[in-house]
């Protein structure tokens, strides 16, 4: 075979290569996405919102971890009592946020507080927000927002 007869089969196998894979995957319509907003500070601890979506269902939920890694040789720290607040707002709906309120302990390891679960229509904007406090810091409520694309 000449070279010219090599490149056409090769570039033939690679347009049929390339277009089978996505032909023959479809995307799951019920696969879960998770998204997470910034990081803030509250209550001297880490704080973070993270939002899961599958299909039209969304679910907030909060996660507190250390800020940083306990110094070398330092005390195990003490267990500290918290106060949490979730929340989700549908953007533009005028209707009052769902809210949670759920104390928790947190020791060293990372916490998640999860809210309910909430199915809404497609296309709907949610806000979430989470706040930590703990005496004597006030919460700083971090935020996040998905819109739901079914």
């Amino acid at each position: 075979m000449n070279r010219l007869a090599l490149l056409a089969v090769g570039v033939a196998g690679l347009t049929v290569l390339a277009a089978g894979p996505a032909a023959a995957a479809p995307e799951a319509a019920d696969q879960t996405v998770t998204t997470c907003g910034n990081s803030g500070l509250q209550a001297g601890l880490l704080t973070r919102l993270c939002a899961e979506v599958t299909g039209n269902a969304v679910q907030f939920y909060g996660r507190v971890s250390l800020a940083g890694p306990p110094s070398p040789g330092s005390p195990t720290p003490a267990p500290k009592e918290l106060s949490t607040r979730l929340s989700a707002e549908f953007v533009g709906a005028g209707a009052p946020p769902l809210t949670q309120d759920k104390p928790v302990v947190f020791t060293i390891t990372t916490l998640e507080v999860r809210g309910p679960a909430s199915t809404v229509p497609c296309g709907t904007t949610v806000r979430g927000t989470f706040g930590v406090a703990s005496f004597p810091w006030a919460p700083q409520p971090v935020a996040h927002e998905v819109t739901l694309t079914c």
